[in-house]
């Protein structure tokens, strides 16, 4: 097992590394000059000219980058010019946040996906297989974010049935003591049956707008991978033997048709990862998505950086660790490097 993990491990350090280099790269590609940003819309040619000289982006371009693959190597991700903290303290106190918003999107799409494409595939054609090719279609259509807003739109604004869309907490709750950094996790290891109501409140409606995002990839490989299976031999000697329809599907179908579903669940926990951005914005969720957006616009290099380097590092662990849990789904599958 360590050794599967070792070659796996060094077999993502050129993907890494071309993650370092793009990333370098475009963000200096990028419109706008730091340096007139940081020195303030009445700064004189001179005083940009210091602040350019101070930030290091006056010395040539390779220069630059052997200086920051120096820090790298550190461990040191640089320094915000926005909050003034390095890079790694700010993305470790945002990640827990946008790692929790993530999870609760993946649990509601696997839940409501996979049943989904279960049902669809014991009856193709019918009114349940229908309705997965609709709810597959809406997901893949619809932003996550736009998703969001109508859900704002319909659940706080005409319903209230929804608190403020402004962050994990409302104003009147305190933040739980940092154990996990997952509030929901937080209070209830505190007691504090109030804060975790909070939480959970605030944390509904950006989960469902990721959940509806991500049910449709779910559902529409569940749904394909079960049709596959069910019509496989196996299923038809169980069947021959008088098995119920009940244990067929949930002993014996599930189980092996379980193993594209998995990757897909890694890669679309990755994928809200990702499209947290837009809808941590929408909810004032303070997550390494609206983190990264901020140092966008502002031209702040390293935190965009830290940011694509976590991404991608969380993006080869995922892949990793889906490889090992075939084993356990299925010990016949043999992980390779």
């Amino acid at each position: 097992m360590l050794a599967v993990i070792g070659r796996r491990l060094l077999a993502a350090l050129p993907t890494l590394a071309g993650v370092v280099v793009v990333t370098f790269v475009l963000t200096r590609a990028l419109p706008g000059d730091p340096a007139a940003y940081f020195a303030g819309p009445a700064a004189t040619q001179q005083a940009v000219e210091q602040v350019r000289a101070a930030l290091g982006l006056d010395r040539p371009l390779p220069e630059q980058f052997l200086l920051y693959l120096r820090d790298l190597s550190r461990g040191d991700l640089g320094t915000s010019l926005t909050t003034g903290q390095p890079v790694v303290s700010d993305i470790l106190a945002r990640l827990p946040a946008s790692a929790e918003l993530a999870l609760l999107g993946l649990l509601l799409a696997a839940g409501g996906g996979i049943t989904l494409g279960v049902l669809a595939a014991l009856k193709p054609n019918g009114w349940l297989d229908n309705a997965c090719r609709v709810v597959a279609t809406l997901g893949v259509c619809l932003p996550a974010f736009f998703t969001g807003l109508l859900l704002i739109y319909v659940f706080y604004y005409l319903l209230g049935w929804a608190p403020a869309p402004l962050g994990r907490l409302d104003a009147f709750a305190s933040p739980p003591p940092f154990r996990t950094g997952f509030f929901l996790l937080d209070t209830l290891l505190a007691g504090d049956a109030e804060a975790f109501r909070s939480a959970a409140a605030q944390a509904v409606l950006p989960a469902l707008a990721l959940g509806v995002f991500a049910i449709a990839p779910i559902a529409r490989i569940t749904r394909g991978s079960m049709l596959a299976v069910m019509g496989s031999d196996f299923v038809r000697a169980a069947r021959a033997h008088g098995l119920s329809r009940r244990r067929i599907v949930l002993a014996y179908a599930l189980r092996n048709g379980l193993l594209p579903v998995l990757t897909t669940l890694g890669m679309v926990f990755s994928f809200l990862l990702g499209a947290n951005v837009l809808v941590e914005k929408v909810f004032a969720w303070p997550g390494i998505g609206s983190y990264a957006v901020e140092a966008l616009i502002a031209g702040d290099y390293a935190p965009v950086q830290g940011f694509v380097l976590v991404m991608g590092l969380i993006y080869v662990l995922l892949n990793l660790g889906i490889d090992l849990l075939y084993r356990v789904v299925d010990p016949r599958m043999q992980v390779r490097a």
